[in-house]
């Protein structure tokens, strides 16, 4: 039996029609949409096939990519279902992805509970102009000891997403990462562009959403795990709904270290399946741990590719 991560994207993966063909020829789907909007009140097929301003905002996006991703994940196990996990594991807002495929909670209430999430940092950044910034060119340790020094210097800006070596996304204050700007490229940058973020994620700044959220988790998770979860926080294995809460709650204001989580996973891993829109962590596994093979399933196309590879 090969041995099988299931892997979920975060935020920045989501764009207007995902989903849509799973939407036009799966009942199961429709179904799930129809659920999904009815829980917290959203017109999904409006908010995720229509050009609109709301798929841009945390609250919605969080949501929107979560389902679709849980919608690829169902088709599959429904089709394969004799094809098992070893471990789940996610990107940021994919964590609660892959703790929802682990069946620690249901889809509905990991709906609800990422729009909320959504909410939760939305709120925390609301008064303060936050933001994000990735940077291409530099090792961890020098961008770690840039933001350090600035930090002494009284700026507001960590290290957030390790991502792959030579990618790490910082975050914090806006005004102290556009000032910081060339401090990065004289530090050796090739690039450091400001994103088109209104949240500045896995940084202190979002410390008021911390107990609020746990709060949330403690009614949604349970301890039926099929499989354990990769925590983006310690790179470590959990499977009890103590370690999803103290966890993800920490997630908020801790890194994501999804780079070194899939170094330390890669050798023992047969493969890699990628649910949901795109294909962004195929390509960061890439260049991760180029012997993982990793798969992925969008559309109806990409589930039968994957099925006449693995489940036949």
């Amino acid at each position: 039996m090969s041995k099988i991560a299931m892997i979920f994207a975060g935020q920045g993966s989501q764009a207007v029609g995902m989903g849509q063909d799973f939407y036009n020829n799966s009942e199961i789907a429709r179904e799930m949409f129809a659920k999904a909007g009815e829980r917290i009140g959203v017109d999904f097929k409006a908010l995720i096939f229509e050009e609109n301003e709301k798929l841009g905002q945390t609250a919605y996006t969080q949501p929107a990519i979560l389902l679709v991703q849980m919608i690829a994940y169902k088709l599959f196990t429904d089709a394969c279902p004799d094809t098992k996990a070893e471990l789940f594991m996610g990107h940021s807002l994919g964590e609660f992805s892959a703790l929802c495929a682990a069946g620690a909670i249901d889809y509905v209430d990991a709906v609800e509970l990422v729009h909320k999430r959504g909410a939760l940092m939305q709120e925390a950044c609301d008064s303060i102009e936050a933001g994000m910034m990735v940077l291409v060119g530099l090792d961890d340790t020098t961008v770690e000891s840039v933001c350090s020094e600035a930090q002494e210097a009284g700026k507001k800006v960590w290290p957030a997403n390790y991502n792959q070596d030579g990618q790490l996304v910082v975050a914090g204050m806006k005004s102290d990462l556009i000032a910081m700007e060339q401090m990065f490229k004289d530090a050796g940058a090739k690039r450091a562009l400001l994103l088109d973020m209104s949240v500045a994620s896995h940084c202190a700044l979002l410390a008021p959403a911390q107990e609020p959220l746990a709060e949330l988790m403690e009614k949604m998770v349970s301890d039926d795990f099929s499989a354990p979860v990769i925590s983006n926080v310690t790179t470590d294995a959990y499977s009890t709904k103590a370690d999803a809460v103290e966890l993800l709650k920490d997630q908020l204001v801790m890194p994501v270290k999804y780079k070194q989580s899939v170094a330390k996973v890669a050798s023992n891993l047969d493969m890699a399946i990628e649910f949901g829109n795109g294909a962004t962590l195929k390509g960061l596994n890439k260049r991760i741990a180029k012997d993982l093979t990793t798969l992925n399933i969008s559309d109806m196309a990409s589930l039968e590719a994957v099925k006449a590879e693995i489940c036949s």
